[in-house]
C-alpha cells in the first residue's frame, strides 16, 4: 500500500504563486502516470494536470500556461507549480496515481487547501 502526502497549500493573493508537493511512501515510477486533481465547493473533482513516468504532461485548459507539473522519481515526489493564481483556482488539491483507472482505484492523498483571494 502506497501513501501519498500533499503539502504546500495555503492562502495567496490573486497573481501569486504556490508550489504543491506530493510525496509517496513507495516508488512513483512503479505507479506510473501521476496527476493533480482539484475540487472546489459544490463542484466535481477535476483533473488539473497529469504526468507520465517518462515525463510527458497534459493540462486542463483552464490552467494551461500557468501551472506546471513535474516529478522526481528518485525522490518519489510529484510537484505542481502554480503561477498567476486566480480566485477560481481555489479548491482542495489532491494527488493521485496511477491515472487512467477508476476514481475508486489507485492511490489518493488527503488533499491540501489552496485559497486565492481577490
Amino acid at each position: 500500500q502506497v501513501q501519498l502526502v500533499e503539502s504546500g497549500g495555503g492562502l495567496v493573493q490573486a497573481g501569486g504563486s504556490l508550489r504543491l508537493s506530493c510525496v509517496a511512501s513507495g516508488s512513483i515510477f512503479s505507479i506510473g502516470a501521476m496527476g493533480w486533481y482539484r475540487q472546489a465547493p459544490g463542484k466535481q473533482r477535476e483533473l488539473v494536470a497529469g504526468i507520465t513516468s517518462g515525463g510527458s504532461t497534459n493540462y486542463a485548459g483552464s490552467v494551461k500556461g500557468r501551472f506546471t507539473i513535474s516529478r522526481d522519481n528518485a525522490k518519489n515526489t510529484v510537484y505542481l507549480q502554480m503561477n498567476s493564481l486566480k480566485p477560481e483556482d481555489t479548491a482542495v488539491y489532491y494527488c493521485k496515481g496511477p491515472l487512467g483507472v477508476p476514481a475508486g482505484m489507485g492511490y489518493w492523498g488527503q488533499g491540501t487547501q489552496v485559497t486565492v483571494s481577490s
